[in-house]
């Protein structure tokens, strides 16, 4: 009977102790821990709604344990903060408690801190709460006010920036928020790279590793980033940076609360926008900063301008040169570039302006909200320091007024998307520049009409044959009076009839050539082109431009437009397009259509000829006027 007796004694006392363990376990499945309770290896807290947990992990290979909070949803577990990151714990025996002093501690094994919030402010009953957004809080347990929290984590993030957080300064208490990289993806303890909102001069985001800027955003200008022209509003998340006296920085927020999405910066040094998909449970990359070779801060030096679609990259801005030659004809852009001439502010200086453009680093800079931009212009072209101005905020048009004060570095070219910029030029640079954006007209009228002259020669080439115009007569004939029209949505121009064209030109006769020109026949120009001295062509007064390279793309452009195959021509609109913009890489030129394929060099010797003409019959180009 004592037996039976001892028995359920020990089966009572073995099922409370199981009982109140269980309830130890069920209240950190709660999101508040208070200073009677601690929080061993192997239980989590949880926020909430659910969607972060806090706990000890292990990351990646690596057998320590650190502290940290991750996605509770999300299936590939994905860590957001870590407490002790250069201390971590060499087995599970470390525990998480809130002490009385207000403080929140992790001990180790022998009962030592080896990471604390180190707070020094104390409350009445000090708690510590995972909230929903991921921020774990210390708090008084009757005060809910954010504003009133003795410590968070927002505070002092690792590598992830996660909605509400603010990226950038608190200058009342002095506090800077700035992402750091983990070491590898073993090591979450401090890595080479820091994400920062910079506020000197202007605010721009700004990548370092360690002290030495690897990559910036470009500032601020009222929609995006001015370098960051693929941070659009979008239906995901919006965006913004907050400027007064008592703060700045950068934030985001999402839209849809069931959209998982971060900005994390990797142990490599690149930041990333990311988005977790449920559907095929894996994250996306949504951007990445640096993006390209043209983001590599200072690349070009100081008036370099970097393109990603040239070779090299690297170029001066329009009135600028290189300002060591025999430096950047190896590749070492770092000296940048110099005036063609120098600025004589007594005389008077004028102000080129430069579209297009990622703003250059503002840490030398000075902003007014409030003055126009040609109040802007009057204030820096009185001040003989300044360099350059824009406009600050181009959300609403152009406002306000951002000034440089020292070389203007890190431009980068981004097209339609950049922005407008004015230049301190000496007044001499307004005469001869027909402004900086003067430039592309006058070269795309002078190839037009190159492209347009290479064409006629190359058609009245083509027709030339006796046996091709005998199919365009036949051809003619057949087709009657039918009139050759340009549409009806055209009929403001000239129209004529076959049998005028035919009479015209004397049943296309080779006597009624229009001419050569001053480039030469076309079959000079193929050849020419073949051997890379295209400039050879190029008539002696023209020389010396500084226009020389876009000669000779007209001339390329020229040849494309009479290659043997009609499918390996461009469309009229393509041979504007290719004009216009420099940027668009040109197809090599294949074999004109009425090309002999004899050797030339060997043709006044030889009587003889292997005749190989065009496989097109008869091609016709209808101009849409814009």
């Amino acid at each position: 009977m004592k037996t039976i007796f001892n028995e359920c004694h020990h089966f009572l006392l073995l099922l409370v102790t199981t009982s109140l363990f269980s309830t130890q376990q069920m209240s950190f499945a709660m999101d508040t821990m208070n200073s009677t309770q601690i929080l061993r290896d192997g239980e989590t807290m949880l926020s909430s709604g659910g969607n972060f947990e806090l706990g000890f992990f292990s990351p990646g290979n690596s057998k320590n344990r650190y502290v940290g909070i991750w996605y509770k949803k999300v299936t590939i577990r994905t860590v957001v903060w870590v407490a002790n990151r250069e201390i971590p714990l060499t087995n599970t025996s470390g525990v998480l408690k809130v002490i009385k002093s207000g403080n929140l501690v992790l001990l180790n094994e022998a009962n030592d801190i080896i990471w604390s919030t180190n707070t020094s402010t104390t409350v009445e009953i000090p708690v510590a709460q995972l909230l929903d957004s991921g921020n774990l809080v210390l708090k008084d347990a009757n005060d809910d006010n954010p504003k009133n929290f003795v410590w968070q984590s927002f505070n002092y993030p690792s590598d992830t920036l996660l909605p509400g957080m603010k990226l950038g300064w608190d200058y009342t208490t002095r506090l800077e928020v700035y992402l750091s990289s983990w070491k590898s993806n073993d090591d979450p303890s401090l890595g080479d790279f820091t994400y920062h909102c910079d506020p000197s001069g202007y605010p721009q985001n700004v990548l370092k590793k360690g002290a030495v800027e690897q990559y910036r955003t470009g500032p601020w200008n009222g929609l995006r980033f001015s370098g960051k022209p693929n941070l659009q509003k979008n239906p995901i998340f919006k965006f913004g940076v907050v400027i007064n006296k008592n703060e700045v920085y950068y934030e985001y927020e999402l839209l849809n609360r069931s959209i998982v999405s971060r900005l994390t910066l990797g142990p490599s040094g690149v930041a990333q926008r990311l988005g977790w998909v449920e559907r095929t449970q894996g994250w996306i990359v949504y951007f990445t900063s640096p993006t390209d070779n043209c983001d590599i801060y200072k690349l070009c030096g100081a008036y370099g301008s970097c393109s990603i679609a040239d070779s090299p990259v690297c170029g001066c801005l329009n009135k600028f040169v290189p300002k060591d030659p025999q430096g950047w004809d190896r590749t070492d852009w770092s000296n940048g570039c110099v005036r063609i001439t120098l600025l004589n502010c007594q005389n008077g200086d004028v102000f080129l302006k430069y579209s297009g453009i990622k703003l250059p680093d503002t840490r030398n800079s000075w902003y007014n909200e409030s003055l126009s931009l040609q109040e802007c212009k009057v204030l820096c072209l009185k001040n003989c320091s300044c360099m350059a101005y824009a406009s600050l905020d181009i959300s609403r048009g152009e406002n306000g007024c951002l000034l440089w004060f020292d070389d203007l570095v890190d431009i980068k070219e981004l097209y339609a998307e950049g922005q407008d910029i004015y230049i301190r030029m000496a007044s001499s640079e307004l005469e001869t520049s027909a402004d900086s954006k003067g430039r592309k007209p006058k070269i795309l009228i002078v190839s037009l009409s190159l492209v347009t002259g290479i064409v006629l020669i190359g058609v009245s080439l083509m027709l030339s044959s006796s046996q091709r115009r005998k199919k365009i007569v036949h051809h003619l004939r057949k087709r009657g009076g039918e009139n050759l029209e340009y549409g009806n949505d055209h009929n403001e121009l000239p129209q004529f009839d076959l049998n005028t064209i035919t009479k015209a030109t004397d049943n296309f006769s080779i006597n009624k050539k229009l001419g050569e020109g001053g480039f030469g026949p076309v079959y000079k120009a193929w050849m020419l082109y073949r051997e890379e001295k295209s400039s050879e062509l190029v008539d002696s007064c023209l020389g010396n431009s500084r226009y020389l390279s876009e000669v000779a793309r007209s001339i390329h452009i020229g040849l494309l437009c009479v290659q043997q195959c009609p499918e390996d021509r461009p469309s009229m609109s393509s041979v504007v397009l290719m004009l216009a913009n420099e940027d668009v890489l040109l197809p090599q030129a294949k074999q004109p259509g009425f090309f002999t394929g004899r050797d030339i060099l060997n043709a006044e010797t030889s009587g003889s000829s292997n005749a190989a003409g065009s496989t097109n019959e008869m091609t016709v180009t209808l101009l849409h006027p814009r």
